[in-house]
């Protein structure tokens, strides 16, 4: 590990850690040190932080409001809600770690991951890394402390259990590999009912979990519907945007040739294509505790039907000009998304402006670094029994913004608390944002208007 990436450590770790061998604390180390990392000490600083205090089971302290304090040297008295540096920061990590484990640390036997909506790093397997599958076990990031400070903590605890079973059963293999799995399964089922009891003693408050209790009923199906990328691009190469009646007709066919190898054209018209971040919001759904793949079902918008948002749940990511099932709800909400002429520019009209409030927000594509706009909105199915929320924004960057506002319980929570409804769901609501895109990148995320029904 270099010397400046050394120099990134909080200065309360410079001292000896307890956990300086842990292969995490040590791909931490490299990633910090690596050209990805080398000309950006504070996202050095950020990485070591979250690691460091994940594997001092200090969790508590990776919060927004923490890091801005200890990695940014913001006063304690800041508010997150005014000053987003740590999240511009955190998606610039992303990034870099993205890249990293792309190339340069393309052979690393784990992965250093931060999902959206939290700051709290995943050390997952990578599919490229040749760690014996039994030290794997020992990797988990979620096990207590209490329970990995024992005899066999580690991989050098999995490969001495292995050898004491070895001496103690001779060579019979497999009676060896099932005690090894009995003593396996007894880690996991101590780390569940130690869960259990922390969870049952320190109940959840997080008012957020109610929307996602809403969205994911275990007695019900969710559709979870990204844009259709491909329809898109020929509305922008036509100069012309299609309506939801269009869209289910099937009259995108039907446009005009685009000028590209026919190739090409005839791909875009058939096959299936959905934009990066739009996988990265899917990702982040299915991490939700409330998610059951059993009733969950992935589906593009082509395969959607009506009675689907009639009888089922839904999360529509995308506007109606790459995913035209999001304008079902504009006969009812306050704010809506309209393409420009000739598909140069969106708008989001509101319809009644409140004090303070324009009449319409517009984006301008063809700037690099521009102002735009993103809504989310959470209003009942075509039915009444069920529950819709649409992620969508004028452009990538603002459905972007609008993802990493709905996952950051710090910065949703309070809004969502302030509308619970009978049982704690809350009220179907609207929420307009506010970004800056800087090359299809939001920054500088603000809620500037909200409606409640």
């Amino acid at each position: 590990m270099t010397d400046s990436a050394i120099k990134t450590i909080p200065a309360e770790r410079n001292g000896p850690l307890s956990f300086e061998q842990d292969p995490r604390w040590l791909l931490a180390q490299r990633v910090a040190g690596s050209r990805h990392f080398a000309r950006s000490r504070l996202l050095s600083h950020f990485l070591l932080y979250i690691v460091a205090e994940t594997l001092e089971n200090r969790r508590e302290n990776i919060t927004e409001h923490q890091i801005g304090v200890r990695v940014f040297d913001r006063p304690s008295s800041y508010r997150s809600v005014e000053d987003n540096i740590v999240r511009n920061y955190a998606r610039q990590l992303r990034r870099r770690l993205s890249d990293y484990f792309s190339a340069e640390g393309r052979n690393e036997s784990l992965r250093i991951e931060i999902p959206l909506g939290g700051y709290i790093p995943q050390f997952v397997e990578s599919a490229e890394g040749s760690t014996d599958a039994d030290d794997r076990l020992a990797l988990s990031s979620d096990e207590p402390t209490s329970l990995k400070s024992g005899l066999f903590n580690g991989p050098s605890g999995a490969r001495a259990l292995r050898h004491s079973l070895s001496s103690a059963f001779g060579s019979n293999p497999w009676l060896r590999r099932a005690l090894f799995c009995l003593y396996s399964a007894a880690i996991v089922a101590a780390t569940w009912l130690v869960a259990w009891i922390v969870l049952q003693s320190h109940p959840v408050s997080d008012p957020t979990r109610q929307l996602w209790n809403a969205l994911f009923v275990p007695t019900a199906n969710t559709y979870i519907v990204p844009p259709d990328s491909g329809f898109n691009i020929l509305e922008d190469m036509s100069h012309r945007s299609l309506s939801l009646a269009d869209y289910m007709k099937g009259v995108s066919l039907d446009l005009p040739n685009a000028e590209i190898q026919q190739h090409a054209d005839q791909d875009l018209r058939t096959q299936q294509y959905t934009d990066f971040v739009s996988m990265q919001i899917v990702a982040t759904l299915a991490r939700q505790p409330q998610y059951n793949p059993q009733r969950v079902l992935l589906r593009f918008p082509r395969d959607l039907r009506l009675n689907d948002l009639k009888t089922a749940n839904a999360i529509l990511i995308g506007s109606p000009t790459s995913n035209p099932w999001a304008s079902l709800l504009d006969a009812t909400t306050n704010f809506r998304i309209e393409p420009g002429a000739g598909m140069e520019s969106a708008t989001i009209v509101n319809a009644k402006p409140e004090k303070g409030e324009a009449s319409a927000y517009a984006s301008h594509w063809n700037e690099p670094a521009h102002e735009t706009y993103a809504l989310i909105l959470f209003m009942p199915n075509l039915s009444g029994t069920g529950h819709v929320l649409v992620i969508e924004g004028l452009d990538v960057a603002g459905t972007e913004a609008a993802a990493e506002l709905l996952f950051n319980p710090e910065s949703i929570a309070p809004f969502i608390h302030s509308i619970e409804g009978p049982g704690g769901t809350p009220r179907p609501f609207e929420i307009l944002l506010r970004a800056t895109s800087i090359q299809s990148n939001a920054e500088g995320t603000q809620i500037i208007a909200t409606r409640v029904h």
